[in-house]
């Protein structure tokens, strides 16, 4: 069976829904983390355990998703985009939000996903992820407005 690519009301309403805030989407170049980058990438497998599936997020990305979902004051997520990696407390809250965003692959007639597992931004990420992260063709690539924290870059890629 095929994998859903999730469509772009269905992230803004995911994360709308579950932040509590208004959340903006808009089109975006390709997000691909680099070695300077920090990113978090977050690893989809089907129910044979093959990843089919990365959201790659922006470290800014990262740290306002994370920082909303458990309201912590936007001064420390601006901190953490400071230092260049998410907290641990801000890094488990980025997990919950992308461990529910599994739900928008999960559609009628499509291969069922769930999170393997989340590399928070910080650490160098796998080689073999990062590279992952810059497949070309079936992705969506969104700058994200979340308000009242800011704004970063989500990239879902299938492979």
């Amino acid at each position: 069976m095929p994998v859903h690519l999730p469509q772009p009301k269905q992230l803004r309403d995911l994360l709308a829904d579950l932040l509590g805030r208004d959340v903006t989407l808009s089109p975006s170049a390709p997000f691909a983390p680099g070695p300077d980058t920090p990113a978090s990438v977050a690893v989809y497998v089907d129910d044979s355990l093959r990843i089919s599936a990365l959201i790659a997020c922006d470290l800014a990305f990262s740290a306002y998703a994370g920082a909303a979902l458990g309201l912590i004051p936007v001064g420390d997520a601006a901190a953490a985009v400071g230092d260049g990696k998410v907290t641990d407390a801000i890094a488990e809250n980025l997990y919950e939000v992308l461990n529910i965003a599994a739900s928008t692959f999960n559609v009628a007639g499509a291969d069922h996903l769930r999170l393997h597992a989340l590399h928070p931004a910080g650490p160098p990420l796998d080689p073999q992820v990062r590279i992952s992260t810059m497949t070309l063709g079936r992705r969506e690539d969104l700058a994200v407005e979340i308000a009242g924290y800011g704004s970063g870059l989500l990239s879902v890629v299938l492979l």
